[in-house]
């Protein structure tokens, strides 16, 4: 399936290592002032404790396959984890591990080619699904302990494109996606600035084979209007793939055919 990274995407590597730090210690902050076995509704059967032992386990194995520059799809995701005994500690232990993370993440190449599951085959990867892995679960964190999330306009409209371009490759984590095909329809995804006026636009079809991303090449090749267009800040609309928010939700412009935005969202849990 063709996929194509959008104009300005992805972000300066630098932007990834600084954000990771921020929003590692944020997630933390957030995990260490609230009862580890409080619920996590958006992930449903885990509690803080589990959210934070998963936050903290990924960094670690994605800065083993940095470290080893590994070709190869690993065997295992065992790692050396150190994790404390009591659960009390775990947010502290996600905490803790911020400088090795960032050790890593600048001891390493982005260039460096390497084993990945999605489309950029090169170590900046890793840096750029270790940032949105971590942003995410902190905003799980905070809609746990009943606070309002808020995300980086420019990291959110970053993180739908990293979503997009990736996601034909997610079916071994995301079966659904194996599923997810059509007959020619287009659906997009437009960001709206504080101002109302549009930003950045994704637009994807659906095809019998499965479904891609288009350039912008494409644009003058399509219908005006696509089938169906959800249409929201670029917050909203990263927190709405990630299946955080629906679109029948106040905060998005929703016009076309419902069922073609159904038929995206049952197969595209991530």
């Amino acid at each position: 399936m063709e996929t194509t990274s959008r104009p300005g995407h992805p972000l300066p590597y630098g932007t990834y290592r600084q954000a990771i730090e921020r929003e590692t210690l944020r997630f933390a902050e957030v995990a260490g002032g609230a009862d580890p076995a409080t619920a996590v509704p958006s992930c449903p059967d885990w509690t803080l404790a589990e959210l934070a032992r998963h936050v903290g386990a990924l960094q670690r194995w994605f800065s083993t396959l940095l470290t080893q520059r590994v070709q190869e799809p690993p065997r295992s995701r065992d790692v050396e984890l150190g994790l404390p005994e009591r659960a009390e500690e775990y947010a502290g232990w996600v905490a803790a591990g911020v400088p090795g993370v960032a050790g890593v993440l600048r001891d390493t190449d982005p260039g460096a080619a390497m084993w990945v599951w999605g489309e950029d085959r090169h170590a900046r990867f890793w840096a750029r699904r270790m940032l949105y892995e971590t942003l995410v679960h902190r905003v799980d964190a905070e809609l746990a302990v009943g606070r309002e999330p808020d995300v980086d306009a420019v990291l959110a409209a970053d993180g739908v494109d990293e979503f997009l371009v990736n996601l034909p490759y997610a079916g071994l984590f995301a079966p659904g996606v194996a599923k997810l095909h059509g007959t020619g329809e287009i659906l997009a995804f437009r960001c709206t600035g504080l101002d109302g006026g549009t930003g950045e636009e994704w637009r994807v079809r659906l095809e019998p084979d499965g479904f891609r991303l288009l350039p912008l090449a494409a644009a003058d090749h399509v219908p005006s209007e696509p089938d169906a267009v959800v249409r929201g800040q670029a917050a909203d609309l990263l927190l709405l793939l990630y299946g955080r928010r629906t679109y029948q939700e106040a905060a998005f412009e929703v016009s076309g055919d419902p069922a073609v935005l159904d038929h995206w969202f049952a197969h595209t849990a991530f």
